[in-house]
């Protein structure tokens, strides 16, 4: 297999696998305590273990992106430098990103006897969580462009892990951060989920957020100091 095909293969499986942890975790939580603060506390604390351990093991392969907003970002900062790809590969990891988030939220549905592919009707949304859900996406963007151009790429798994678990705390839309990690949630009628309806408000302020944490870690960076050939991709993570 070459360089593209891996590096499909290690977005699918890995936005599955991170999807299937974030869903499995949150109806195992919901299953053993009543209690809100704990089953968040529990979700926020596997997932971000969960987060680092699949960035470890993908990142050779494809940049362990597992978000379209980030896969979106390394192609635009690495047009015009030896890294740069087709869109087309850009457009297809997106693919493979939206497909295995499908996948993992099923395969969480599977493993807890939950009716599979169903979709949520936890309704999630209104302006103060839309800007939670943005700040998470833009201080996850700052961090991966920041280790990316400042050549710290080593610390993606711990720190991306710990942005995201902090996130679930301190932002009021507990940190999806990710479209591809949206939609799959969509189809899972649990703890985990967000009704099909919330979905695009939640996709636009991820984006928003995501291009504004660029922007800033642009600004505070503006050389990038690594470079990576196209054999190894881009050592981002989210």
């Amino acid at each position: 297999m070459n360089a593209a095909g891996r590096r499909l293969v290690a977005e699918l499986a890995g936005t599955g696998l991170l999807v299937a942890v974030v869903v499995g975790s949150g109806i195992a939580a919901a299953r053993l305590t009543a209690d809100g603060a704990l089953r968040l506390l529990v979700s926020a604390v596997v997932t971000a273990l969960g987060l680092a351990v699949l960035i470890l093991v993908f990142a050779p392969a494809s940049g362990a992106h597992f978000n379209p907003v980030v896969t979106a970002a390394d192609w635009v900062l690495a047009r015009r430098t030896p890294a740069r790809y087709a869109p087309g590969l850009a457009v297809a990891v997106m693919g493979c990103q939206v497909a295995g988030a499908v996948g993992g939220a099923a395969l969480a549905d599977a493993m807890f006897a939950v009716p599979v592919l169903a979709a949520s009707r936890t309704r999630r949304g209104g302006g103060p969580v839309l800007l939670g859900e943005a700040v998470a996406t833009a201080g996850l963007l700052l961090l991966i462009v920041t280790l990316a151009r400042t050549g710290r790429t080593q610390h993606a798994a711990w720190s991306v892990g710990a942005w995201i678990g902090a996130a679930y705390w301190f932002t009021s839309s507990t940190s999806f951060a990710n479209p591809a990690v949206t939609i799959g949630r969509t189809l899972t009628p649990t703890y985990a989920g967000i009704a099909p309806a919330s979905a695009p408000a939640f996709i636009a302020a991820e984006i928003l957020g995501g291009g504004l944490g660029v922007l800033l870690a642009v600004a505070v960076h503006p050389a990038r100091q690594d470079r990576v050939s196209d054999a190894e991709p881009a050592r981002l993570a989210g």
